[in-house]
């Protein structure tokens, strides 16, 4: 192979300078220019909105008249004869009605399009309305969105005139003006054309093995520091010299695996470091390239010599070895302990598990999931973030039943799954890991608020590792220095590393969630990557078969919509489907095609550019943390699930040119692995690997198939208010519909063989006191089987008991004492026993205080208690005479760790709250205001936070005609509300039956 003369880089001419290095503009691979067609389009959409806003009201109230009466309608128009003038009247107002619905919708596309982020809100019943007033707004958009480019250099006029011009410049160059954009533009294009058309004699030359190139022909480039966020990649390098960036193979084979001057080697195609020294082919062109070191007099004499040292390995001679501990790409996986550079150690062998001890099957106990979806229970973060979505919704469902918004449900008792939902549901709560996702969001929220408390911005990070044993890794973009305290320099300056033992030392911090679009795609080893696809430098493509590839983006969709390191975000599906919206109607939204993506990114990049420039801001990344706090800076996030065509590719390029700047993130399916502008390419495989060669990543990857992901969907339904089994009024055969779920007999008869105690202290009647040392265990186990009379899973339990996991034969040992302890009825039936599906149950004669309770408040308000007043009041009592405490309120600390996963710490308060409710206001039919006080005063004790419950104390206190007594009961509300001051129905309350209680608050403070 012939020598290589080498050359400087001409646009390294401040090298000797370095603080100040001369920014780029990325060219985009097509850019569309508005046209005059644009402004055509422009002024009609405006001529249509005005007319059919302002006109059609106007015309209609002139010619129609007003829609509403003058006055109160009287009864006898009922009788009248109806004539074509009723007929017309009718159509009027339906013609009022679809005015009024046309102007909410675009209300609703405006306030949409002018905050830049987040998804339109849909008027109900208005779909062809809206989608007009979408398509309007959006042309009159055109113009306001081009003028708005020309904001951001006004901004920052002021800054020059005190010395500090740097961050005007870089503004200035991020986002440039209308014609410079248009000239730069026009250039490149020209040029790209002119180097495509003799592009094939060039192939056919270097095809030769340059064994033919002349003298000095051999250029090199130096790769130039970041504008901004925004980070050079061989895709535009190859764009910009070579006039088509899917050549950037063949920067990559002319580079790979030679010593750079920092001492790394260039081993992947995907990620590169400023001041990396780049071979091109010999028919690169442009002015950022050079051929020989002496004809770049401007570039310093180190420089010259880094190149020259540079083509000695032309011959891919073997280096030194220095470089072989640089980890400078996410897809190798970094050690769990920081490396020493200068003494390289072998990756150590981290704990099994990821992340999430519990979710891995311990010795013993892998492949035996008893059925249960093995998708969801390895995936950790993934099941910790729907569970507690799921959780959420349940509750939400149980507040608005209490308050009366939704009928039929005021048993408060979510439906109980089944079939492959119920399967799904068990999946979740053994796979979850909810200590990681805390974990997580709380190292990434304080690495946040620690550089701001030093002035220094955040890093871009393109990946992060969880290792086995917990510790977390961010894979930066370039090196940034020192990281803060308690985290550590990784292997190399790419990494940081937080140990899980500091990271259980954060507190909540009170910043902006600085990398939520990070997100779980698989494991390597025992370590789990989370790729942040808002910080990808372009699209990230993923092949393979229509399925498998469905599985991943579900995966990736439903983790992003849940997952607890976010603060907000808009998720934007194309392709997909099954409708995923109901995990996070506020972060997901459906579009039907290419087109309605095309047009809705579009607008949205235009004014996530021209605000970022308008406040000052080189990226949402600084947007978004430090002293702005700008929440608005959520990332986008696009997941087009089918292949777009070669045209709809170049386009979604184009726009995607700048999205790591904007945080707009791109996941695009492709049957093939050469997608235009896909920075990062990756492939899942039918044996459930996702492969990504260019990155050295080979993973197990995480997935959500179809029969998983339509269960998901079910429990997200079931949940919602007023949908699922329990809206439904006839409750389902044999059971009405408000009937919890286990009634017990509470007659004498129905006097039950074992009776715990778990509304308040744990107490067990009926049973001899276990073993000392597994008597935490038993008295555990019990606790979870009675809050769940449906059945629990084996793997559930043992996953509730042993977090970290635990073998086959402790569990069945564990089992077979539990069920020795309850040991058997009188007809020898085992009080611990199994159901049809495998789920452990325990029999009727095994009860607890809660059961009773709920059976108490059912029997008063739906059962005997409607038809007999003594008998409603009589167990009411008796149900408020069970409250003792709080849930469990003696259990040990460390454990019943998953009742963070329940719903029952929400539920146990309504029903106290409610049956409080209900028993004052049975005394108040006999004006026992008395009564009614200690029986809300009782409640309040358990439900201290139920508004209800004042309003009825307040109420009841009114009645007793004392008004000292019901102006200290104010002040003592007014001084539970704290800062956050009385609610709205609260103080109206007040000012009607207490006018002055304003002044008694005043004269207390």
């Amino acid at each position: 192979m012939p020598r290589r003369r080498t050359t400087s880089s001409s646009s390294s001419t401040a090298s000797s300078a370095p603080s100040a290095p001369r920014n780029r503009t990325p060219q985009p691979v097509r850019v569309r220019r508005r046209s005059f067609g644009d402004f055509v389009k422009a002024f009609l959409a405006f001529v249509v909105l005005a007319g059919l806003v302002v006109g059609v009201p106007f015309a209609l109230a002139v010619t129609a008249g007003w829609p509403f009466p003058g006055g109160a309608p009287s009864l006898d128009w009922l009788q009248r004869e109806i004539t074509v003038s009723t007929f017309l009247h009718i159509l009027t107002v339906i013609v009022w009605l679809a005015w009024a619905q046309f102007t909410a919708c675009v209300l609703v596309e405006v306030k949409a399009a002018l905050s830049g982020v987040g998804v339109p809100g849909r008027v109900p019943g208005s779909g062809p309305s809206q989608l007009l007033a979408r398509q309007l707004v959006a042309a009159l958009l055109l113009v306001g969105a081009t003028a708005a480019s020309l904001t951001p250099g006004l901004s920052q006029l002021g800054q020059s005139l005190e010395g500090n011009q740097k961050p005007s410049v870089a503004a200035a160059q991020q986002t440039p003006g209308i014609f410079a954009q248009q000239q730069e533009q026009a250039a490149a294009t020209a040029g790209a054309l002119a180097e495509q058309a003799g592009q094939a004699g060039q192939d056919a030359a270097r095809a030769d093995g340059g064994s033919s190139a002349a003298h000095g022909d051999t250029k090199y480039y130096r790769i130039q520091p970041p504008e901004g966020r925004h980070h050079d990649s061989l895709w535009e390098v190859a764009e910009r010299h070579l006039g088509d960036g899917r050549r950037y193979k063949e920067i990559f084979e002319l580079n790979k695996d030679r010593v750079q001057p920092d001492g790394s080697r260039l081993s992947e195609a995907s990620l590169i470091r400023p001041g990396w020294i780049m071979e091109m082919p010999g028919d690169a062109r442009g002015g950022e390239l050079v051929e020989m070191p002496d004809e770049a007099p401007n570039v310093s004499e180190q420089v010259q010599q880094q190149i020259s040292d540079y083509a000695k390995s032309g011959d891919h001679a073997q280096g030194s070895g220095g470089g072989d501990a640089q980890v400078s790409l996410p897809e190798q996986r970094p050690a769990p302990t920081p490396a020493n550079p200068a003494n390289p150690v072998t990756p150590a062998t981290p704990v099994p598990g990821t992340g999430q001890e519990h979710a891995t099957p311990a010795a013993g106990q892998a492949g035996d999931s008893f059925g249960l979806p093995e998708a969801l229970l390895a995936a950790p973060l993934l099941a910790a973030g729907l569970l507690g979505a799921l959780g959420r919704r349940r509750r939400q469902a149980m507040w608005q039943s209490a308050l009366g918004a939704v009928g039929g449900r005021r048993g408060m008792e979510p439906p109980t799954p089944t079939g492959d939902a119920q399967d799904v549901q068990d999946a979740l709560l053994v796979g979850a890991d909810p200590e990681g996702v805390r974990l997580l969001d709380r190292s990434l929220r304080g690495l946040a608020a620690s550089l701001t408390a030093e002035s220094r911005p955040l890093p871009v990070v393109y990946a992060a590792w969880m290792s086995g044993n917990g510790d977390l890794h961010l894979q930066l973009a370039q090196p940034a220095g020192k990281p803060p305290a308690p985290w550590q320099q990784g292997q190399d300056q790419t990494f940081w590393m937080l140990a899980r033992t500091d990271a259980e030392g954060y507190e909540e911090a009170e910043t902006a969630a600085p990398y939520p679009g990070l997100v779980s795609l698989g494991t390597m080893d025992d370590s789990r990557l989370l790729l942040n696809l808002e910080a990808v430098p372009g699209i990230v493509s993923l092949g393979g078969t229509e399925a498998d590839r469905a599985a991943v983006f579900a995966s990736v969709a439903a983790e992003l919509a849940t997952n607890g390191w976010s603060d907000r975000m808009t998720i934007t599906l194309v392709g997909f489907g099954d409708d995923l919206t109901p995990l996070a109607p506020n972060r997901i939204r459906h579009l039907d095609g290419f087109e309605d993506l095309f047009e809705t990114m579009s607008a949205e990049t235009r004014q996530r550019r021209g605000a970022l420039g308008a406040a000052g801001h080189d990226s949402v990344l600084t947007g978004r943390t430090g002293p702005a706090q700008h929440t608005r800076w959520a990332p986008h996030l696009v997941l087009l699930a089918a292949q777009p065509s070669d045209d709809d590719a170049l386009r979604l390029a184009e726009l995607a040119a700048d999205a790591g700047r904007l945080g707009i993130g791109y996941l695009v399916g492709t049957e093939g692995t050469d997608l235009p502008g896909a920075a990062w390419e990756m492939e899942i495989t039918a044996a459930g690997r996702l492969l990504a060669p260019l990155l050295g990543l080979e993973l197990d990857a995480q997935m959500l198939p179809a029969a998983q992901r339509r269960a998901v969907v079910e429990l997200f339904t079931d949940a919602d208010p007023g949908s699922g089994p329990g809206s439904d009024p006839e409750g389902g055969p044999g059971r009405p519909a408000n009937a919890p779920p286990f009634l017990v007999d509470i007659s004498e008869q129905g006097r039950p063989a074992v009776y715990a105690r778990l509304v308040g202290s744990y107490e067990i009647i009926g049973l001899d006191t276990p073993d000392g040392e597994r008597s935490a265990l038993l008295h555990e186990a019990l606790a979870l089987l009675l809050l769940h009379r449906e059945g629990v899973h084996p793997r559930v339990l043992s996953s509730a008991l042993w977090p970290r996991g635990v073998t086959a034969d402790v569990r069945d040992a564990l089992l077979e004492r539990l069920r020795a302890w309850l040991g058997s009825d009188p007809d020898g039936t085992p009080r611990l026993g199994t159901d049809a599906t495998g789920r452990l149950t325990l029999a009727k004669s095994v009860v607890s205080d809660l059961d009773v309770l709920r059976s108490l408040y059912y029997e008063a308000t739906q059962g005997r208690g409607v038809g007999s007043r003594q008998v409603r009041g009589r167990l009411l009592t008796d149900a408020l005479v069970l409250v003792r405490g709080p849930l469990l309120a003696d259990r040990p600390e460390g454990r019943y760790r998953w009742l963070t996963h329940e719903i029952v710490d929400a539920q146990l308060p309504l029903l106290v709250a409610d049956t409080g409710l209900a028993l004052s206001e049975f005394h108040l039919e006999k004006d026992r205001a008395e009564k009614a006080i200690e029986a809300l005063t009782a409640a309040l004790r358990t439900a201290p936070a139920d508004e209800r419950l004042w309003h009825e104390l307040l109420r009841a206190t009114h009645t007793t005609g004392d008004p000292g007594r019901l102006r200290a009961l104010a002040a003592d509300l007014v001084a539970r509300s704290g800062a956050r001051g009385v609610p709205p129905r609260t103080e109206a309350l007040l000012d009607e039956l207490l006018p002055t209680w304003r002044e008694g608050v005043s004269a207390a403070g």
